[in-house]
C-alpha cells in the first residue's frame, strides 16, 4: 500500500511542477525569435510553421544526439533535461504559434 500511495504521489508531484510550455518556450525563444520566426543564430531553420511531429522529431534527436546541424552543440544541453512531456507540450505549442 506504501508503494502505491509513493507512485501515485510521484505521479501528482511530477505533473504539478511540470512546466507550461509558454514557459518553456520563453528560453527557445531567445534564439528562435517570439513566434519562432527567426533562423537560430543565422544557422539553423526557421521552426515556425513547423507541425508537431516534426518538432517533437527534432527535439528528441538533439535528446539523443542523433539530429542537428551546426547548432547542434548548441542545442543538446538546451534539451537534455526536458521530459518527454515537456517535449511533447513545446512540440504543441510551438506548431500553432501564428
Amino acid at each position: 500500500m506504501k508503494k502505491v500511495l509513493f507512485l501515485v504521489s510521484l505521479v501528482y508531484a511530477t505533473s504539478i511542477f511540470a512546466a507550461d510550455a509558454e514557459t518553456l518556450f520563453k528560453t527557445c525563444a531567445t534564439c528562435h525569435g517570439a513566434k519562432a520566426e527567426k533562423s537560430a543564430l543565422n544557422k539553423s531553420q526557421i521552426i515556425a510553421g513547423w507541425d508537431a511531429a516534426k518538432i517533437t522529431a527534432a527535439l528528441n534527436g538533439y535528446k539523443e544526439g542523433t539530429y542537428g546541424g551546426p547548432l547542434k552543440g548548441t542545442m543538446t544541453p538546451q534539451v537534455k533535461n526536458l521530459s518527454a512531456d515537456d517535449i511533447k507540450a513545446l512540440a504543441g505549442y510551438i506548431s500553432t504559434i501564428k
